[in-house]
């Protein structure tokens, strides 16, 4: 049970770390509290989990109009839901959550590119046979 925990607990700090460094980078991204933060940390994995997927299918028509750039508006949207949602995280306007959303996204990728484990989930593997059928 907790080796399926693991990852879940990785993935949070990670997210948690990354929103730490952009609160210090952006002007426009503040935390009350390290609890405000912690909680946006969590609140922001399960949005990208739920909101995220479900607002990228609604607006399908117009991400691939704009070649995908509307991607950007909804992270923004979705960083933006965790500071309405969260008492204690604030961000400025609108600009500030794409701006910081690309980084937070930027830098989340590279720690966990450092990070790593071994999560089997991550890695695709061939069938012995050579069929995927």
């Amino acid at each position: 049970m907790f080796e399926q925990l693991s990852p879940f607990l990785i993935h949070w700090a990670i997210t948690a770390l990354s929103l730490w460094v952009a609160s210090h980078i952006f002007r426009g991204v503040t935390f009350d509290s390290t609890g405000a933060l912690v909680v946006s940390a969590l609140l922001l994995g399960f949005a990208n989990a739920i909101v995220k997927p479900l607002l990228i299918v609604l607006t399908l028509p117009l991400t691939l109009l704009t070649f995908g750039l509307f991607l950007l508006v909804i992270n923004a949207l979705v960083i933006l839901l965790v500071a309405a949602l969260v008492k204690g995280f604030r961000i400025s306007g609108f600009w500030t959550a794409v701006f910081a959303s690309l980084f937070v996204s930027v830098l989340s990728l590279v720690i966990g590119s450092f990070v790593g484990g071994s999560d089997p989930a991550q890695q695709i593997q061939m069938p012995h046979n050579g069929n995927w059928l």
